[in-house]
């Protein structure tokens, strides 16, 4: 080595972008390097999440319904969502799930399969399946909250995906809605919605449960409300329980949509439990506001069930209790598998 060369000072590593992930020896994968970091107010050293007075309400609001929420992590960052979902794959994703419902609602539609419906499925559809879109909606919303106020990016970017998930169902449902009506038009398909949604006996206690869930501001609670308590219950009613209904009756069209949507109410599934599994591994006292939650909100869903039973035409007891079932089911894979790993 010559003396010049001796003489210059050592070169500094250059630091990665990905250095934000820490001391890491591997490349982030593209779900990672898209979804890090990416909340705006949940900055690290920060004292407010808006930079603004600490007593504003938007501040207040954070501090009082995420900060303080009995639903803490020392660090939400580090929760991964199962399937890595970016907006890239997303999109890719959807765009072929859509391609199998559009194909579905364009074979059946040009054979006519509509008209052909017994009575018994068109009342089904015009009181069960079509009012489902303010349900959906409702459901929409309380996802944007959840990403709105929740504690990392991560968090933030698979509740976004699930309210994309919603509605997507609001529209399938709309569209469905308009065939029948022009199929049917004397059944009060697409004129009788909003009043079955505000007014028929059947509809209020899912109503009631879902406008209070929009009310439910503690982020912990609005997550364990929608994803972990009300969506796996009524979705087995409207989506499972409804699909089988509709192929007893002939239905088929009705039952290839309901398996081809509920492809989005398990993906919602898995990130859900896997957060809420996250939770319990970082702070194990989690699991006392958790079962609380899940214990209150347990009461709306079966109460919401037992309901929409006879729009099924089956009996409150067999719907609330395969709805139960698969809820429980879905809880096991939470709790169990939470103390397992400890």
């Amino acid at each position: 080595m010559s003396e010049e060369a001796a003489r210059k000072p050592a070169r500094k590593r250059k630091q990665r972008t990905f250095s934000a992930f820490g001391d890491v020896r591997r490349m982030p994968s593209e779900y990672e390097i898209v979804t890090h970091g990416q909340n705006w107010n949940t900055r690290n050293n920060e004292s407010s999440v808006f930079e603004q007075n600490p007593s504003s309400a938007g501040n207040l609001w954070f501090l009082t319904y995420r900060e303080n929420s009995p639903l803490q992590a020392d660090d939400w960052e580090a929760f991964r969502d199962p399937d890595q979902i970016s907006y890239r794959s997303y999109v890719n994703l959807q765009a072929g799930e859509q391609s199998k419902i559009d194909g579905v609602l364009e074979n059946y539609g040009d054979a006519g399969a509509d008209d052909a419906l017994s009575d018994e499925q068109v009342r089904m559809l015009g009181t069960a399946f079509t009012p489902s879109r303010f349900l959906a909606h409702g459901f929409q919303q309380a996802e944007a909250y959840i990403g709105f106020i929740g504690p990392s990016s991560v968090v933030t970017s698979a509740a976004g995906y699930a309210n994309a998930d919603f509605l997507r169902r609001v529209s399938v449902i709309a569209y469905r809605t308009r065939a029948l009506q022009i199929a049917h038009p004397g059944s009060g398909i697409g004129e009788r919605e909003r009043e079955l949604w505000e007014q028929d006996p059947a509809w209020q206690p899912a109503r009631k449960a879902i406008e209070r869930a929009l009310i439910a501001y503690d982020w912990g609670e609005a997550f364990t409300s929608v994803n972990l308590v009300l969506g796996p219950t009524l979705d087995d009613v409207l989506i499972r329980q409804f699909g089988e209904v509709s192929r007893e009756n002939g239905d088929e069209q009705s039952w290839l949509l309901s398996n081809l949507l509920a492809a989005d109410t398990a993906r919602r599934g898995r990130w859900s439990s896997a957060l809420a599994r996250y939770a319990l591994d970082q702070r194990p006292t989690n699991e006392k506001p958790l079962h609380k939650w899940i214990d209150r909100w347990s009461v709306a869903a079966d109460e919401a069930a037992a309901a929409l039973a006879p729009l099924l035409g089956r009996t409150a007891d067999h719907v609330v209790g395969e709805a139960r079932a698969s809820r429980e089911q879905f809880h096991q894979t939470i709790f169990d598998v939470a103390e397992e790993a400890s």
